[in-house]
């Protein structure tokens, strides 16, 4: 039976996202009004999630490439090379909009959409880490947001069995009405069994792999290609529904089939699902596709060729394979009971042309829809940096021993073991460190070498000042796989902004690019994936600029990592990257002061770089018990995090003031030493240009900022930082 279409007019248009010069764009390229379904491939293709049409021009700017980079962004994942043969593949993206709809199903479907992404590249999932961003912590939709969220990323990460072994988690009032929900996922492959999307050969079959096609999340890319107005709850249907089982057994039978050589090329399903995976391997590889309908597997009846093209349903990949291998991949598949059909083929047209019930549908150019989506250079106006506060003006208005105690229990410090108690770290028995560090540490196999991964960004520093915002970001990551020894390697990231055509909102994302570029380039740190996350904004109203990194970096000797928690009393705590004195966007400002305000600390990547080989060379010689790098609270929280850590007490001994104690200038790194061996060690660091001090003992049962300040007892700061976060969730009864 024939399905009659809706005609197509301005209001049709309109609704898919395109705008009056972008379907007139599609009827000169096609000449000719555009079928139903082909509106659909279009809007899809050309949507902002898919065609990253409003921020191409300025990714272009990045570091992408570096000797250790064997494929950078373009494809799946990043992949870098990380000796003995091995790859190391990963990469980040967001589910921001449907994880607000819907907490749990949205957060689920992220993980598996990054899953997939590592293994459809050839790679084995090793690791998950995730950032995540929440509204005002006493919002009243901030608690039911909070456990849905968590609750998916550990019920699939658990269930698929790779450990989540790290994170950050954070509140502020500009994510009320719009969370950030970023997935990140790393994997292992051997370097020369990469697997690539681009199609190659004529006439080779198309094959559909996995779970059946349903109508859930149609519409999903250009759902998350606009901003939520007041219906954003009406749009629940547009989010998918994940099942990690069946996603682990996808998994395996693609490395299964992958090691037969039967495979030219693969695609995931992701955003746009059977558009997008089909239109990138053709306009990839230069080549028609060809899709015939009536052979997609569906789980619902009399789904049109419309909703067939757009659904979003998860735990699905498509192939190109080698005609004469089709029988073994079958084989493959049936065994691990998943669907295995083809689905059509490579042309020499550069044409899609999808087919249902006998009928064209669409048949479309098809490198048009793919790298040649419409390119905007919007307006932007950079914001104005603000004047640095006088930072000698700020007049404490507590004694410094409850500011602490006030610090450690506020919701971006207070600690998230409530959160990653709820995801397994240690499945498959390779985490050497876990959440709650500077960086996951995850072991290769049976060998020494390791991965250190992280995920971080200070996006209070980026509403500042979006330049040194874009810095500090990839420097934070930086500092963190240095100060577990680790050799950073690469990056991704997830570049989460507000509305790309108000030129203030365009103005953030341009400046934190060019900072995180400058960064990336002075520290050998190359882009090699990420993810643009655009029209976070509900109501006018856009979020903080947040343009979270995520961090790897290579550890020869996995025993050699090292922790944070104080392991000796008696020995000397070092102070490693100059004095601190900047309280301007500080965390105790703005907790203790009710003050967000002032420029954020400045990044010298050069002295950034000097203090983490320098610190990297202290951890390979043996010549430190424990390191933490000082961001967010400065010197007093690292001093409290290592003392709460290792069960042990510690007495600062330099000016207890609130610049020394709280300022976050950038660049540092607190280190614990042998007594005997201070001194050493203050030689060692003016050889290497890095400046060094003594600040204080480690000991006792309690922290003390300074002189004349009160002791904080260990007992009461662990109450404060543990219990708060629990505290929270508890009050918000059932429904969370």
């Amino acid at each position: 039976m024939t399905v009659r279409e809706p005609a197509i007019d301005d209001a049709l248009v309109a609704a898919h996202g395109l705008t009056g010069e972008e379907y007139a764009r599609l009827v000169a390229l096609i000449g000719r009004v555009p079928s139903f379904t082909e509106l659909g491939v279009v809007s899809a293709m050309w949507n902002e999630h898919c065609s990253y049409k409003s921020s191409r021009i300025h990714l272009r700017g990045l570091p992408t490439s570096a000797p250790w980079v064997i494929q950078g962004p373009g494809e799946n994942a990043g992949v870098i090379d990380i000796g003995d043969g091995d790859a190391c593949v990963f990469k980040m993206e967001s589910h921001n909009h449907p994880s607000f709809i819907e907490p749990y199903q949205g957060a689920t479907t992220g993980v598996g959409g990054i899953l997939r992404d590592v293994f459809t590249m050839g790679a084995r999932p090793v690791a998950c880490l995730n950032f995540l961003r929440f509204g005002a912590i006493d919002h009243p939709k901030t608690r039911r947001l909070v456990a849905g969220v968590v609750a998916g990323i550990g019920g699939y990460g658990n269930s698929f069995g790779v450990p989540t072994v790290g994170g950050s988690v954070g509140f502020h009032p500009r994510y009320d009405g719009n969370i950030l929900v970023n997935a990140m996922a790393v994997g292992v492959a051997r370097a020369d069994s990469i697997w690539y999307s681009k199609a190659t050969g004529v006439g080779n079959p198309i094959v559909y792999l996995g779970s059946k096609t349903g109508r859930d999340g149609i519409h999903g890319a250009t759902m998350a290609s606009a901003s939520f107005e007041a219906d954003a709850e009406e749009k629940r249907p547009t989010v998918q529904v994940g099942d990690p089982f069946a996603e682990k057994l996808l998994l395996e039978a693609c490395l299964e089939l992958m090691a037969t050589g039967a495979v030219v090329a693969i695609q995931d399903m992701g955003a746009a699902g059977l558009t997008s995976s089909a239109v990138e391997m053709g306009a990839k590889g230069d080549l028609g596709i060809e899709l015939d309908l009536d052979a997609v597997p569906c789980r619902e009846e009399g789904m049109s060729a419309y909703e067939m093209m757009l659904s979003e349903s998860q735990e699905r990949m498509l192939m190109v394979l080698k005609p004469e291998k089709r029988a073994e991949a079958e084989a493959v598949f049936r065994k691990w009971e998943l669907d295995f059909a083809v689905i059509g083929r490579t042309t020499d047209t550069k044409r899609f042309v999808v087919k249902r019930h006998g009928e064209v549908k669409a048949d479309l150019p098809i490198r048009e829809l793919g790298d040649q989506a419409p390119l905007y250079d919007r307006p932007w106006t950079p914001p104005a940096p603000p004047a640095r506060i006088d930072d000698a003006a700020v007049a404490p208005p507590m004694p410094h021993d409850r500011a602490l105690l006030a610090l450690l229990a506020s919701p971006d410090l207070c600690s998230k073991r409530w959160v990653y108690e709820q995801y397994d770290a240690l499945i498959l028995g390779n985490t050497v460190q876990g959440p709650g560090g500077d960086s996951a540490v995850v072991r290769l196999g049976d060998g020494p070498k390791a991965l250190a991964l992280t995920v971080d960004c200070t996006p209070r520093y980026c509403e500042a000042d979006p330049v040194e915002g874009g810095k500090q970001a990839v420097a934070e990551a930086w500092r963190n796989l240095c100060a577990v020894g680790a050799t950073p390697l690469a990056l991704t990231d997830n570049l989460n902004f507000g509305n790309p055509q108000k030129p203030e909102a365009m103005g953030q994302f341009v400046g934190c690019l060019q900072g995180l570029g400058e960064a990336a380039r002075a520290l050998d740190f190359p882009v090699v994936s990420g993810n643009v996350s655009l029209y976070n904004e509900t109501m006018g109203a856009g979020i903080l600029p947040t343009p979270a990194i995520g961090g790897v970096g290579l550890l020869k000797d996995a025993g050699k990592s090292m922790g944070i928690a104080l392991k000796r009393a008696g020995d000397r705590l070092m102070l490693l990257g100059g004095d601190p004195g900047w309280l301007g966007q500080s965390l105790y400002l703005r907790e203790i002061c009710g003050r967000e305000e002032g420029a954020p600390p400045p990044v010298d990547l050069a002295a950034e770089r000097r203090a983490g080989e320098f610190v990297r060379s202290l951890i390979a010689d043996g010549a430190v018990a424990a390191v933490h790098d000082l961001s967010d609270g400065g010197l007093a929280i690292a001093a409290a995090e290592m003392a709460l850590a290792g069960g042990l007490g510690a007495t600062l001994d330099g000016p207890a003031t609130a610049q020394f104690l709280f300022g976050e200038d950038q660049g540092r790194y607190l280190v614990a030493v042998a007594s005997g061996e201070a001194a050493g060690l203050l030689a060692r660091a003016a050889g290497a240009g890095v400046p060094a001090r003594d600040v204080g003992a480690v000991g006792g049962s309690s922290v003390t900022l300074g002189p004349g300040c009160v002791p904080s007892a260990l007992s009461a700061l662990r109450a404060a930082h543990e219990d708060a976060l629990p505290r929270h969730m508890a009050a918000a009864g059932p429904e969370a």
